[in-house]
C-alpha cells in the first residue's frame, strides 16, 4: 500500500469533481536534497567502517573573490560537512596567471586523498585564461562537475557508468524519478544546449530512453515544440519564456532558470523566477519544479553525489597503505645474458610514471630524460606526518677482489619485496664513481637481473652530482690561492674595502663575515668603527703556504664534501656544515674554514641540486634512490641520509626501504651506525649479511691441508658477531654460484646459526631476479617483526683515542691500537678545540679485518698502528688513518673499459 506521501506525489492527472484538473504536485528539490544527503552520509559511514580513517576528500578551487561565487561553495563546504566529505577551499588572487591555476589543478589531480575537484566558474582574474583549458586540466576521474571533455564524451556515447554527469541534468533526473514516471517511450523536450545544462541533459533522456527533442533560440513554433512534451527541462535562461498554456496537460515540468525581476512589494525590488511561468504551468502540468526550491538544492547535492561516487570508486583499487604499482614480469633467459644485455633488453617504463606509482606529485620530480630523475626535498615536509617504513641495511663479511654481491643482493631484495611478496619497497644505493665503474667488479649498480637500469646511465651518466662535487673543490682551491695571493699584494684597509665595499655610501658586513667577527671576538656591527688592528684580524687568514697542497686539497677537500653531501638532512644543514669545513689552517696552526674564506654560500648554491636524490629502476621496475658516493675508507662509504629518509616517508609504514653500507661489517656496518644513524637520527630495523661460499674459501686459504671453507667460516662467525653487537638481529643472504655444492651451502648455513643469526637463505637473485630472493625477503620481514633494543657501539663522550680503540678491539678484533705521536698531537689539538665529540673514522683496508691487506680470515694479537687523526668538521667525525698497505680497492690489473663496445650493443 502506498505512503500518503506516495499517493500525493502521483495524483499526477487526476481531476477533482467538479470535473476540473487539479493543481500539479510540486517536487520538492530541497526536501529531495536531503533525502539524497541522508543516503550520502550513510555511505560515508559504510566506507569509515571498512576503512578507518579514510574520509572522501573534494577541492573547490577559486580564482578572485566574487560574492556570489563566496555565496555558492560556502553551500558545497557545509553540504559537504554535514555528509563526511573532507572538503577544502583553494583560493587564487585575481592576479592569478592561467600557468598558476593549472599548476594548482594538477597538485590537486595528483593528490590521493582528494576525490573530488570543482573549478569554481567564472575565473575571476586581471589576466585572461582559457576557461575551456582549465576545465580540461581537471583528471577526469576527479571532475565531479562532469565538465571535461572526456566526460561529456562518455556521456554523449551513452557510457554513463564510467563518466561523471554534470550535476544540474543529474539532479533533474533525480527529480523526474520521485514522480514515478518512467522515462522511457516517453516524448522529452529539453530548452537550451549549454554544456553544463541542455547537452547533458539531452543525452541523459536519450540513453534512458526518451525520445528527444532539443530546442533552442532558433527553433520555430516552440509552443507546438513544449505541447508534445510528456517531460519539460528549461533551461534557457530567459525569464518566464515558456508559458502555461504551453505545457502539455501531466506532464513533467523542470525548470532549471533562475532570473531576477522587478518587484515593488520586495524589499530589493526584485524577485527570483523561473524559466517557466509557474502560475499558469502549474494550472496544466502533472509536476512542477518551483524556483527557487527546485532544481537549485539538488544541484549541490549531485555534487556530493559525484564525489562520493568517485571516493567508491576509488575504494575498488584501495589497497590501505600499497602503491599502485605496476612491475615488469620477468623471463630469465639461460645462459645469462651480459649485464649490459639484460638491460637493453629491459621494457623500462617512464620515470615519471614509477614517480607517480610511489606517491611523488609531478611538482616534486625534475625528469633527466626519460628513466632518471631528481625529486626535491618538498616531499620530506609534505609527509612529515606519514610514519616511517622499516629500515634494512644490506652489508658482507670482508669482500674478495671481486666483490659479493652486495649491491645486486640489495636490489635482489627489493624486487622480491615488491614484486613478489606486494610490500613497498625502495632500495637505496651510492653512486657509482669511474673507479668502480670500470673495474673488475662491474658497474658497480647490481648485476644480472637485480640491476638498475638502463645500466649505462645508472653507471656513467646519472645527474652531474660528482660533477658538481668536482667544481665545489675547485671553487675551494682557487678561493685559498687567490686569498694568499691578494693578502701579499694588497694592504689590509685596501683588502677590507674590496671585502666589505662601499654601497650607496654605506658598508655593511655580510652574515658571513659578522660570525667571523663573532670568532674574532670583535663585537661590533659597523665596519667604520672598527681599529686598525681589528681590519688587519678580519683581512688577514694567514694561511701557511707549506700546508696547502694543490693535489691533497683536491683529494682531501672533494671526499668531506661528498661525505657532507650524504650526511646533511636538508638545505639549511648543507650550508651549516659546509660552513664549518676546515680546509687548512693560519701561520700559527689555527684552522681556517669555508666560512672564513667567504664562499659558503656560493658552494651551497652549487651543491643545492646535487643534494636532491636521483630516482631511477630496477629490471623490474622497483624503485631506486641512487645518491651521493663517499668513499668507504676516509669517509663513511654510504648512500645519502635524505634519500634512505625519503624512502622511509614514501613507502610508509608497512613498507621497506633497503639500503647499503659499503665494504665489509666491520668497516662500512660500523660507520653506518656511528656516523650515518648519529646524525639521520634513523634505528635500522634488520641487518642482512651477504656472504659467498667463494669469498669463505679465501678467507680459509692459510690453511693449506684442511678444509679451507670450514676455516673460512670463522670469518662470517666474526662478522655476524659484529653486527649483532648493535642489537638488530642479522639474516645471513648467501649469494650462490653454479660452482657451490649442496655440502658446502649447508657448512655455510650451519655456521651462521651458530653465530646467532635469525635466519639463514640461500639467493639466486642475480640469476632469477626478485623471485631467487623471495626467501630472503619473508625472512626480512619476520625478522623486522621483532623488537630490537638498537645500541651504538660507544659513546660520543668517550675520549677520541678510547673511541678509537673500541672499534679496533670489538670490530677488528685487534689486541690494542698504537697511536703515534702525529696523531697523539692531534688528537690533544682536536680535544682543545671542542671537537672530541665527534664520532670517528677508521680509514684502513677493505681486504682484511686486520690493516694488513694479505690477512684474511679472523687475524689474531694485532695491533692496530694510528699514523694521523683528520679533522672532517663540517661531515661531522674525526678520520683516524691507519699505517696500511691500502690495496687499490676499485682497480684492476687490466681496466675493463678497452675494447668495451657499448655504443653498439646500445643501438
Amino acid at each position: 500500500m502506498l505512503t500518503v506521501a506516495s499517493a500525493v506525489m502521483r495524483r499526477g492527472a487526476l481531476r477533482c469533481g467538479n470535473g476540473q484538473r487539479a493543481m500539479a504536485t510540486v517536487i520538492s528539490g530541497n526536501r529531495t536534497s536531503q533525502l539524497v544527503r541522508e543516503r550520502l552520509k550513510r555511505d560515508v559511514a559504510d566506507m569509515r567502517s571498512h576503512f578507518p580513517g579514510f574520509r572522501p576528500g573534494l577541492v573547490v578551487l577559486q580564482v578572485g573573490d566574487r560574492d556570489d561565487s563566496n555565496l555558492y561553495i560556502s553551500m558545497k563546504l557545509k553540504a559537504a560537512a554535514e555528509i563526511g566529505i573532507n572538503a577544502n577551499h583553494i583560493r587564487l588572487p585575481n592576479s592569478a596567471t592561467e600557468e598558476e591555476v593549472l599548476r594548482s589543478i594538477v597538485a590537486v589531480n595528483e593528490d590521493p586523498a582528494v576525490h573530488g575537484l570543482i573549478v569554481q566558474l567564472p575565473l575571476d582574474s586581471v589576466n585572461p585564461i582559457d576557461t575551456e583549458k582549465v576545465t580540461n586540466m581537471v583528471a577526469p576521474e576527479k571532475d565531479v562537475d562532469g565538465l571535461t571533455s572526456i566526460n561529456a564524451g562518455k556521456l554523449s556515447r551513452g557510457d554513463l557508468g564510467d563518466c561523471f554527469i554534470p550535476c544540474t541534468p543529474n539532479g533533474c533526473m533525480e527529480l523526474i524519478a520521485q514522480t514515478g514516471m518512467s522515462v522511457a517511450g516517453k516524448n522529452a523536450v529539453v530548452i537550451g544546449r549549454s554544456k553544463i545544462v541542455g547537452a547533458p541533459m539531452h543525452d541523459l533522456l536519450l540513453w534512458s530512453h526518451a525520445t528527444v527533442t532539443t530546442c533552442h533560440s532558433k527553433t520555430k513554433d516552440l509552443a507546438m515544440q513544449v505541447g508534445r512534451a510528456d517531460i519539460l527541462v528549461v533551461g534557457a535562461g530567459k525569464a518566464e519564456m515558456v508559458k502555461g498554456e504551453w505545457v502539455k496537460e501531466g506532464a513533467v515540468v523542470i525548470d532549471c532558470g533562475i532570473n531576477h525581476i522587478p518587484d515593488s512589494s520586495k524589499a530589493s525590488g526584485k524577485r527570483v523566477v523561473g524559466d517557466v511561468h509557474y502560475p499558469s504551468a502549474k494550472e496544466r502540468a502533472g509536476y512542477i519544479t518551483p524556483v527557487p526550491g527546485g532544481v537549485g538544492p539538488m544541484t549541490v547535492a549531485m555534487l556530493m553525489e559525484n564525489t562520493v561516487q568517485s571516493a567508491k570508486r576509488f575504494l575498488k583499487t584501495y589497497r590501505p597503505g600499497k602503491w599502485n604499482i605496476t612491475y615488469t614480469k620477468l623471463k630469465p633467459v639461460h645462459p645469462k645474458p651480459s649485464d649490459t644485455a639484460i638491460s637493453q633488453a629491459c621494457a623500462t617504463k617512464p620515470i615519471t610514471k614509477l614517480a607517480r606509482e610511489v606517491g611523488l606529485f609531478s611538482e616534486e620530480v625534475e625528469a633527466h630524460g626519460r628513466n632518471r630523475a631528481k625529486v626535491q626535498l618538498d616531499v620530506l615536509s609534505r609527509m612529515r606526518a606519514q610514519p616511517d617504513g622499516k629500515y634494512v641495511v644490506v652489508t658482507g663479511i670482508t669482500p674478495s677482489p671481486l666483490g659479493e654481491g652486495k649491491t645486486t643482493t640489495t636490489l635482489g631484495l627489493v624486487q622480491a619485496l615488491g614484486a613478489h611478496l606486494n610490500a613497498n619497497s625502495i632500495a637505496c644505493v651510492r653512486q657509482p664513481t669511474t673507479g668502480a665503474t670500470f673495474s673488475v667488479k662491474g658497474g658497480a649498480v647490481g648485476g644480472g637481473y637485480s640491476q638498475i637500469v638502463p645500466v649505462e646511465e645508472a653507471s656513467l651518466l646519472l645527474t652531474s652530482d660528482t660533477q658538481a662535487v668536482s667544481t665545489a673543490t675547485c671553487l675551494v682551491v682557487d678561493a685559498i690561492s687567490a686569498r694568499m695571493q691578494s693578502e701579499a699584494q694588497q694592504t689590509n684597509q685596501s683588502l677590507f674595502d674590496l671585502l666589505v665595499p662601499l654601497r650607496d655610501g654605506q658598508r655593511e658586513f655580510s652574515p658571513s663575515q659578522l660570525r667571523r667577527m663573532e670568532k674574532l671576538g670583535i663585537d661590533k656591527m659597523d665596519p667604520l668603527t672598527l681599529t686598525n688592528e681589528e681590519i688587519r684580524k678580519f683581512v688577514k687568514l694567514d694561511i701557511d703556504p707549506f700546508k696547502v697542497s694543490v693535489d691533497k686539497l683536491n683529494f682531501s677537500l672533494g671526499n668531506e664534501i661528498m661525505a657532507i653531501l650524504a650526511l646533511s638532512t636538508s638545505t639549511q644543514d648543507l650550508r651549516d656544515r659546509l660552513a664549518k669545513m676546515v680546509v687548512t689552517s693560519d701561520c700559527s696552526g689555527d684552522p681556517v674554514t669555508i666560512e672564513d674564506l667567504g664562499v659558503t654560500a656560493v658552494l651551497t648554491v652549487l651543491l643545492r641540486e646535487a643534494l636532491k636524490p636521483c630516482l631511477m629502476q630496477t629490471v623490474e621496475g622497483s624503485p631506486v634512490f641512487i645518491h651521493t658516493s663517499p668513499s668507504a675508507d676516509i669517509a663513511h662509504g654510504n648512500s645519502s641520509v635524505l634519500a634512505d629518509k625519503m624512502a622511509l616517508k614514501l613507502v610508509g609504514p608497512a613498507g621497506f626501504v633497503v639500503t647499503e653500507a659499503g665494504c665489509g661489517a666491520e668497516l662500512g656496518l660500523e660507520k653506518f651506525f656511528n656516523i650515518k644513524c648519529r646524525y639521520s637520527g634513523l634505528q635500522p630495523d634488520v641487518v642482512v649479511m651477504v656472504a659467498t661460499v667463494r669469498a669463505l674459501k679465501m678467507h680459509g686459504a692459510e690453511q693449506k691441508n684442511t678444509n679451507q671453507l670450514e676455516f673460512g667460516c670463522s670469518h662470517l662467525r666474526r662478522q655476524i658477531e659484529n653486527a649483532r653487537t648493535y642489537g638488530l638481529p642479522v639474516v645471513v643472504a648467501i649469494n650462490t654460484f653454479d660452482g657451490d655444492t649442496e655440502a658446502e651451502l649447508e657448512m655455510v648455513c650451519a655456521q651462521a646459526r651458530l653465530a646467532g643469526a635469525f635466519d639463514v637463505v640461500r639467493c639466486t637473485h642475480w640469476a632469477e631476479g626478485g623471485a631467487g630472493a623471495v626467501a630472503l625477503g619473508k625472512a626480512v620481514q619476520r625478522a623486522a617483526e621483532i623488537p630490537h633494543p638498537f645500541k651504538y657501539l660507544y659513546p660520543l663522550e668517550m675520549p677520541i683515542e678510547e673511541k678509537i680503540r673500541t672499534v679496533a678491539q670489538r670490530m677488528y678484533g685487534a689486541k690494542d691500537i698504537q697511536v703515534s705521536a702525529q696523531a697523539l698531537n692531534k688528537i690533544t689539538l682536536y680535544t682543545k678545540q671542542g671537537l672530541a665529540n665527534l664520532p670517528v673514522c677508521i680509514a684502513k683496508t677493505h681486504l682484511s679485518l686486520s690493516h694488513e691487506p694479505e690477512r684474511t680470515g679472523v687475524p689474531k694479537d694485532f695491533t692496530l698502528p694510528i699514523v694521523d687523526v683528520h679533522a672532517n668538521v663540517g661531515a661531522g667525525f674525526l678520520c683516524s688513518v691507519v699505517d696500511t698497505t691500502m690495496a687499490p680497492s676499485h682497480r684492476p690489473a687490466w681496466p675493463c673499459y678497452h675494447d668495451n663496445d657499448l655504443y653498439s650493443v646500445m643501438q
